[in-house]
């Protein structure tokens, strides 16, 4: 169904004032979640979601056959947060649509995470969608590699995506709503360092000839947002050795501020 939102107007600006090739606003924060490893506050525009990483550690009892022996399992679970989402259906734990996307998080970071260092364990990947207005693949797994990474989990490299379209023959950037509601879109995810790819999404048609304009310009973007999210986990270590070497008092300390 069509929006009445003028999407592009003849200024090239797009209903929330941006650019075509312009992103969002990025907000990282890495403040303490209970007993997770790592964790993560990651806000992309009005998208934001929440990830806690724990592990890698040993399965349940009565859950050692769904581990491998050669290398750890990945476990992902994505929830939705009943106030955050536009629509008034509920969706649980069991919702196809969130076991999808947990499935797609999961393929993603397989060949990233270096899990044959940790045969027969387990690391769980634990998302909770706080408020969503596109993007919301894109954001999980930004916020998941950020969280791995804090966790201290090795990645062969970071995982950046990002979502984009095409409105007539403009490509677009980093989508809304509205714009994923109304223009075919594909989520790209890029290996910065490797220059690998590691996810491409389509869930509407997109012309050949459109595809590869909308292919680059992501590739290029996953480029911005390594930046800033290696920027954001350098900070955060600085500060930690900061507080470190101040006492363990303060490091307690600054945690509790980040919260």
């Amino acid at each position: 169904m069509s929006s009445r939102i003028e999407l592009l107007n003849a200024g090239l600006l797009r209903s929330d004032g941006r650019r075509p090739y312009e992103l969002r606003t990025l907000s990282i924060n890495f403040g303490a979640q209970g007993t997770a490893d790592g964790s993560v506050t990651y806000s992309h525009g009005l998208t934001e979601v929440r990830v806690a990483v724990l592990g890698p550690h040993e399965p349940k009892a009565g859950s050692r056959r769904e581990t491998l022996h050669d290398r750890a399992t990945l476990n992902v679970e994505v929830q939705l947060a009943p106030f955050g989402v536009g629509e008034r259906r509920r969706r649980g734990r069991g919702d196809k649509r969130l076991l999808e996307l947990a499935s797609t998080i999961k393929s993603t970071f397989e060949p990233v995470v270096q899990t044959h260092l940790y045969p027969r364990s387990i690391i769980d990947i634990f998302i909770h969608v706080l408020q969503l207005d596109g993007g919301l693949l894109p954001a999980c797994i930004n916020g998941s590699t950020l969280a791995l990474a804090t966790a201290g989990i090795p990645l062969f490299d970071f995982v950046c995506a990002i979502a984009g379209g095409v409105h007539g023959t403009q490509p677009l950037l980093d989508l809304t709503t509205v714009e994923e509601n109304d223009i075919p879109s594909v989520v790209v995810g890029v290996m910065p360092r490797t220059g690998r790819v590691t996810l491409v999404q389509m869930e509407t048609r997109l012309h050949m000839d459109r595809f590869e304009d909308v292919f680059r310009v992501a590739c290029d973007a996953g480029k911005v947002l390594w930046s800033e999210m290696r920027d954001a986990l350098r900070e955060r270590t600085g500060d930690l050795v900061d507080a470190l070497e101040a006492g363990p008092g303060m490091a307690v300390a600054k945690e509790e501020v980040e919260t």
